[in-house]
């Protein structure tokens, strides 16, 4: 029976929709500015593609993850389908493709080099190398890498010439291949770099906005006007601020308590790799709070480093319970129990709280699962 698309049971706003078979396994993710937009072509156009009108054929259902805007929706997308490797994905399923990091390599003389993050081996923290990222815009994250290291004098080859080339002629590179910088002033500039690197955009683009009116005072428009197209680039870029994808060694859960439901975000080193609802038992024999014993029983079974919660009951006996709880499974280390008010970790808690209730005004007759199901411990495996 060909699936029946109910344009106003899904979302204008942005995100990820994942398609299912009959049998729920994935076939397609997607990512949409507009979700509802997007999917109304797949079901109320004519198609002539082989690969689509197979794909409509086969939908049986269809979830979707929301998101805070575009950018964010470009990096879940890409997360996902390395993670689910879905059949009709093709393009983005390869390590190597899709949203890339800048890494300071941990060479002797370092460089910048483009990180493709492995989202395969969950159990590999992020390297010592210092990564920046990801970036959305390849021509953003190639603009940012030239002028870095041209202003901190850093190479680009990736095997050191015995010679200076062209570069170091054109004031691109210190010379290091010949010594014609020392080790450790090499080696300040490139920790000079991984600074600039990591403060916030609008600390960059005024640092380069600093170069042009040097440039400018020094009267060399030519190389100003290029800063100045860079700058502007980066400026664009920045508008868009994205928190599902971080560099970060910690597994972390984000739970948004509503009245008999709760919202989970699943992260994973940084990564969003789930989103799903949950109903809440009935109220325990113990006389905790709905709340309180599920935050207990969830620590247990998937050992979170951190749990982001909208509410605690009693925190005392919430945290006693759950020192009890992992005691019993040889658990030794306790997680950390936040209630944000502001910052990247009250943002996740909003983006739990936006699912939560687009999940109470389209499916409140029936449980749904968004994205991967949660009953197993995948989101967490190492």
């Amino acid at each position: 029976m060909p699936f029946h698309f109910q344009a106003d049971q899904y979302p204008t706003s942005a995100g990820c929709y994942l398609m299912r078979n009959k049998e729920g396994e994935l076939l397609y993710i997607g990512k949409a500015k507009n979700i509802r937009n997007r999917l109304r072509s797949y079901f109320t156009r004519q198609h002539t593609e082989r690969k689509l009108i197979q794909l409509v054929e086969q939908v049986a259902s269809i979830d979707v993850m929301l998101v805070n805007n575009e950018a964010e929706s470009l990096l879940l997308e890409n997360n996902l389908i390395k993670q689910h490797k879905p059949p009709f994905n093709r393009a983005l399923i390869r390590e190597e493709t899709g949203y890339a990091y800048l890494q300071l390599t941990e060479e002797e003389f370092p460089r910048l080099a483009v990180y493709y993050r492995n989202r395969d081996d969950s159990s590999s923290r992020p390297a010592a190398a210092k990564k920046f990222g990801p970036f959305k815009s390849s021509r953003y994250r190639d603009e940012l890498a030239s002028y870095i290291t041209e202003q901190f004098g850093l190479r680009s080859c990736e095997a050191m010439p015995k010679k200076v080339c062209l570069l170091y002629h054109i004031h691109r590179c210190s010379g290091i291949c010949e010594g014609l910088i020392g080790k450790e002033q090499y080696q300040q500039q490139a920790e000079e770099a991984a600074l600039l690197l990591s403060r916030p955009a609008d600390e960059i683009i005024a640092s380069l906005y600093e170069q042009i009116q040097k440039c400018s005072d020094a009267l060399h428009f030519e190389k100003a006007q290029k800063l100045l197209l860079t700058a502007q680039s980066l400026e664009a870029a920045a508008k868009e601020k994205q928190i599902v994808e971080r560099q970060t060694d910690t597994r972390q859960a984000v739970l948004y308590f509503g009245e008999n439901e709760v919202c989970i975000l699943a992260i994973q080193h940084g990564l969003i790799t789930g989103i799903h609802i949950e109903q809440l038992q009935k109220e325990p024999n113990d006389g905790t709070e709905l709340s309180d014993a599920f935050i207990a029983h969830y620590d247990a079974e998937h050992c979170p480093d951190e749990i982001i919660v909208n509410r605690i009951g009693n925190r005392q006996l919430l945290l006693d319970k759950m020192k009890l709880l992992r005691k019993r499974e040889a658990i030794k280390r306790q997680p950390a129990l936040t209630i944000p008010k502001r910052g990247v970790k009250f943002e996740l808690l909003q983006l739990a709280e936006r699912n939560y209730f687009h999940y109470i005004e389209q499916h409140s007759s029936k449980l749904t699962v968004l994205g991967d199901s949660y009953n197993s411990n995948s989101a967490y495996e190492s």
